[in-house]
């Protein structure tokens, strides 16, 4: 038979010591499953988007800002002075080669002309005359009538009026081409520019009247950098058949000039301060849709037949170094430093450092350490050139 005790406070301690037990029991359970023995509780792996490097032919694009001029742009300038007396054009009109523009007041100029004719004549008179000396000198001489020496000096008088002649003719042809330059025509086909002078307004030799344009074709000046001049000259050796001297113009709205232009000509040597190349190219511009002074973007085009793309989204820099995650096969992410060769939009080409096939994490790179494991999301890397 079982006894009861007769003593409640020791089964108050008994029952008290057995609940302390419990407890403890617990929360050793519990520190087990917070000290990670739990595997069902462990933290997963950071899901990131990865993309496959694989190496496909590319075309570079390399935008350059133009500055458009015309084929033919020349400050038309008064050759003599004198009151403007006359404007036949207005500005922004089309003018023709040799279509009169300006007129000055002439009346001085044709003055001169006459002063001119006037002392030509006069200088002819005077050779006829001495021409007539000479031949009747010439025949007293053949006569013994008179020294020899007589004749000589008869020659010399010729010659010095002939000489009077030809200076009067030189002073005349002057006069009439200083009248002819009060008549200011068009130097060639083109457009007229600002015209900064009213009719009455004093001009002084060399006073600017206005500009003509030659608009028919344009030219687009731009400067390339020394390493994409190598890289460009580059491939159109290894490739010509790839590369043409057609290319594009962008235009200050953001549109796309509808004329493709023609590369012509580059500078002999590179820009000390800025180690960069002028180019020059030529575009059609039937329409006289650009204006002389106008600006764009040139796009210079490269092709590459192996060209390593790499998201720029997948790069950081450490010390002027660019660096990405290579994901192994236990999806572990590696850094590892790479070479980039250009960057075309929103993706570099990669020189050294990667090969086609490795993963690459795409984006969340900031929080990543050396070593850690994540559970990569693939990402197609012809879906990020299309959406670019």
């Amino acid at each position: 038979m079982y006894s009861v005790s007769r003593n409640p406070g020791a089964l108050l301690r008994r029952g008290q010591w057995i609940s302390t037990l419990a407890i403890m029991l617990a929360a050793g359970i519990s520190g087990c499953t917070v000290d990670g023995k739990n595997p069902e509780r462990a933290a997963a792996p950071d899901v990131l988007p990865v993309v496959t490097l694989k190496a496909t032919e590319q075309e570079l694009f390399h935008d350059y800002v133009a500055d458009v001029q015309a084929v033919r742009n020349v400050e038309v300038r008064a050759q003599v002075a004198g009151f403007l007396e006359q404007i036949y054009v207005d500005e922004g009109r089309p003018v023709k080669k040799g279509q009169p523009l300006f007129r000055l007041n002439a009346s001085a100029y044709q003055n001169k002309l006459s002063q001119a004719r006037a002392a030509l004549t006069s200088a002819q008179a005077q050779a006829a005359a001495a021409g007539v000396e000479l031949t009747r000198v010439k025949l007293l001489v053949d006569k013994n009538v008179i020294a020899k020496t007589e004749l000589a000096l008869a020659g010399s008088k010729l010659k010095d009026a002939e000489a009077r002649v030809a200076e009067a003719r030189a002073g005349e042809a002057a006069a009439r081409l200083h009248l002819s330059y009060t008549l200011v025509r068009a130097p060639f086909d083109g457009i007229i520019d600002r015209i900064p002078l009213k009719m009455g307004s004093v001009v002084e030799e060399g006073t600017l009247l206005t500009t003509v344009s030659d608009l028919h074709e344009v030219y687009a000046y731009f400067n390339v950098g020394e390493g994409e001049y190598l890289q460009y000259t580059k491939a159109r050796q290894k490739h010509p058949d790839r590369h043409s001297d057609s290319v594009r113009l962008t235009l200050a709205d953001g549109s796309v000039y509808p004329l493709a232009g023609r590369i012509e000509t580059t500078e002999s040597e590179f820009n000390p301060n800025t180690g960069s190349l002028a180019f020059r190219a030529r575009f059609p511009n039937p329409k006289r849709m650009l204006k002389h002074g106008a600006s764009g973007r040139i796009r210079l085009t490269t092709n590459l037949p192996t060209a390593l793309l790499l998201p720029q989204k997948s790069v950081f820099e450490i010390q002027d170094k660019n660096y990405v995650y290579v994901v192994d096969r236990a999806g572990a992410v590696h850094m590892r430093n790479f070479t980039p060769q250009t960057r075309t939009g929103d993706f570099y080409v990669v020189k050294e450092g990667l090969q086609a096939g490795e993963q690459v994490v795409y984006e969340g790179v900031q929080s990543l350490k050396d070593g850690q494991r994540i559970s990569p999301r693939p990402v197609v890397l012809d879906s990020l050139l299309a959406a670019g």
